[in-house]
C-alpha cells in the first residue's frame, strides 16, 4: 500500500509539472508583410496595395488545447478601383462616369479573438491560429468620395515560439486573412467578393 500512495502521489506530481510546464501567459510584437490578391466582379476591379504592418498579441496558453489571444495589427491597404472594361463619358454629363482608374490611401486596423491549439516541446512550441474579428478600413488624406468601411474578418494560421531565454523567445508565424472587399469609393460600387491577405511574420514575445 505504501509503494501504491508513494506511486500515485509521483504521478500526481509529474502530471501537475507538465502542466505547469505547458502553460505560457506573453505579449508579443510581430512585423509582416501584408499579400493581397486581386478581385474582379460587375465590371470592376479591385486591387489592394501590398505593405509592411505591426501585429501585438496577448497570449495565454493553459494546455495543448486551451489557448486564446487578442491581437491588434495595422498596416497600410490603399485600394486601386478600375474598370474591367471601357467606359465612354458623354461630354455634357461627366460627374456620373467613374475614372478610369481611382487610387484611395487607406489605413487597417484589426482587432481579432483566436484560439491556438499548441505543443511544448523543449524550447519550441509550434502553434495553429482560428479566430475570428474586425477589420476597420479607413481613408486617409480626406479626398471628396471616400468613405470608411468595415469588415468580419476570419483568421487562421500556425507559426513557431524559439524560447532563446526563460521569458524571451522569438516568434514565426504565417496568418491568412478573409474577408469581403473594403468599398472605399463612392465611385465605384462594391466588388463584394472575397480577398484573401497572406502575412508571413516575425518577431518576439516576452513571458509573464
Amino acid at each position: 500500500m505504501h509503494w501504491e500512495r508513494l506511486s500515485i502521489l509521483l504521478l500526481v506530481l509529474a502530471g501537475t509539472d507538465g502542466a505547469l510546464g505547458h502553460t505560457q501567459t506573453d505579449v508579443g510584437l510581430s512585423f509582416y508583410g501584408a499579400f493581397s490578391g486581386t478581385t474582379t466582379a460587375s465590371g470592376e476591379k479591385q486591387t489592394p496595395s501590398n505593405s509592411p504592418g505591426g501585429l501585438i498579441e496577448l497570449r495565454h496558453i493553459s494546455n495543448p488545447i486551451i489557448g486564446f489571444e487578442g491581437t491588434y495589427s495595422y498596416n497600410r491597404n490603399d485600394q486601386t478601383y478600375s474598370p474591367t472594361i471601357a467606359v465612354t463619358c458623354p461630354i455634357n454629363r461627366p460627374s456620373p462616369c467613374p475614372p478610369p482608374t481611382e487610387t484611395v490611401p487607406a489605413n487597417a486596423h484589426e482587432i481579432t479573438g483566436d484560439w491556438l491549439p499548441s505543443l511544448k516541446i523543449g524550447n519550441l512550441r509550434p502553434f495553429g491560429v482560428l479566430g475570428a474579428g474586425v477589420l476597420l478600413n479607413q481613408p486617409t488624406g480626406g479626398a471628396a468620395g471616400t468613405k470608411s468601411a468595415n469588415r468580419a474578418v476570419w483568421v487562421y494560421g500556425a507559426g513557431l515560439d524559439w524560447g532563446v531565454l526563460p521569458r524571451l523567445g522569438l516568434r514565426f508565424q504565417y496568418r491568412g486573412n478573409l474577408y469581403k472587399a473594403p468599398n472605399l469609393s463612392s465611385l465605384y460600387g462594391s466588388v463584394d467578393a472575397f480577398v484573401h491577405t497572406a502575412e508571413p511574420m516575425i518577431g518576439a514575445y516576452f513571458r509573464f
